[in-house]
């Protein structure tokens, strides 16, 4: 995860001094965090079978999904682990039976505990509920405004609902943010959702690149092109540069496609050439991808990824083993390549200058499409001379443009 919020804060104050910004003479350290931070799909149903689904979830039952009694003896095994932060998901997590009692246990446990949803459930009848669980952050899937997001979603009326859920959060002061994912076919919309944000006064906005895996492999050709990747961070970068600048505090996060702080590294360099030192410090000290160090999944059988894009790459199922035994055991090859710093990259990423900011990018892009995954992530928008690569890549750079166009919200 790129908080680009972070970075951008912290320029400005670099700009509000006098002195010139100060690098340490020290080589950066990547920060590390005590336990990873957990995503934790409780349940694979979903009232919604959406187009760019990980889990390929469906509105069913499915066997064999841990039991309240053993999420519970989980949980203690993650606090023994030093896990800081769960993130409930699913499918949809409001359809747990005991997701209430599952919230507010963990934060009885000192968890930092986030409900990921598609908003559709959230109504008058369990708000009350959301509200005095003390979840610290509910986020809410949307794909664009009204017709793009129920097509994505595949119901009509998703929109809507995901909305009321947002003003009724809002409405119970719960911190509530919005999730995109973009391709190809929802780009246009992300202006708006931007404009939906401050309308709303809906406090994170967090951008997804188009991971392949799940339902999202299946339709890699609706990912969006390099160029329109770069539009859309120019996008994300002046909005949260704006609310720096004005002071204030919302967050704007990105996922999946850890060249975004090498991008946000070159826009420094273009506008603020002074701070491109520092700049540069505290993204390497970042560290990129964090897959099977920082960020963990576990799925609804109980069987732990390396993250959530990772669902077909077990490695072992908190019903057998200890989940901080599976975690730091790196007999397994791409745990111990993953925790490995650097790691044993090759391609376009071995060559790259900044591999100390990115981390090598997200791997499962690379393993779903060669096989190996430590070959060049195929979605790393940089060109080579930005990258100082001057040997030939084997990846295609010249894919056509498409424009974005501003939709209507007539």
């Amino acid at each position: 995860m790129f908080r680009i919020s972070q970075f951008m804060q912290a320029l400005h104050q670099l700009q509000q001094t006098d002195e010139p910004a100060a690098v340490p003479t020290t080589p950066p350290k990547r920060q590390t965090l005590p336990g990873p931070v957990v995503i934790w799909n409780l349940i694979r149903r979903c009232n919604l079978t959406c187009k760019h689904c990980y889990s390929i979830s469906a509105d069913t039952h499915f066997k064999g999904e841990l039991g309240t009694d053993e999420i519970y003896r989980v949980m203690d095994d993650l606090k023994a682990a030093r896990v800081p932060v769960l993130i409930l998901s699913g499918g949809e997590p409001l359809l747990h039976p005991d997701i209430f009692p599952i919230a507010r246990r963990a934060k009885a446990m000192g968890f930092y505990v986030g409900l990921s949803t598609n908003g559709t459930l959230i109504n008058d009848q369990n708000i009350d509920d959301i509200a005095t669980t003390g979840f610290d952050y509910v986020g809410i899937s949307l794909d664009g405004l009204g017709d793009t997001h129920d097509r994505f979603r595949r119901k009509a009326g998703a929109f809507d609902a995901s909305l009321a859920g947002i003003r009724l959060c809002k409405s119970r002061q719960i911190r509530v943010g919005i999730r995109f994912t973009m391709t190809q076919d929802n780009a246009a919309e992300l202006p708006l959702l931007l404009d939906l944000m401050n309308q709303e006064q809906i406090d994170k906005f967090y951008f997804s690149h188009l991971n392949y895996a799940g339902r999202g492999n299946k339709h890699r050709a609706d990912d969006v092109m390099h160029r329109t990747t770069r539009w859309a961070m120019d996008q994300l970068f002046e909005a949260c540069w704006q609310d720096a600048r004005q002071g204030r505090h919302r967050e704007f996060v990105t996922g999946n496609n850890d060249a975004d702080g090498v991008y946000l590294l070159q826009w420094v360099r273009e506008r603020f050439p002074a701070y491109e030192a520092a700049m540069r410090y505290q993204l390497a000290r970042w560290g990129g991808n964090a897959s099977g160090v920082n960020v963990a999944n576990i799925d609804n059988l109980g069987v732990v990824h390396p993250d959530t894009m990772w669902w077909d790459y077990p490695l072992g199922n908190v019903r057998d083993r200890g989940f901080g035994d599976i975690w730091q055991d790196t007999r397994d090859p791409l745990m111990a390549g993953l925790k490995q710093h650097p790691r044993p990259l090759k391609g376009r990423c071995q060559q790259c200058r900044y591999v100390d900011i990115c981390g090598g990018n997200t791997r499962v892009r690379a393993w779903q499409i060669t096989g190996d995954a430590w070959q060049e992530d195929p979605a790393c928008y940089m060109l080579d001379e930005e990258l100082g690569i001057t040997a030939a890549s084997q990846r295609i750079t010249t894919t056509p443009y498409i424009p974005i166009k501003r939709v209507s919200t007539c």
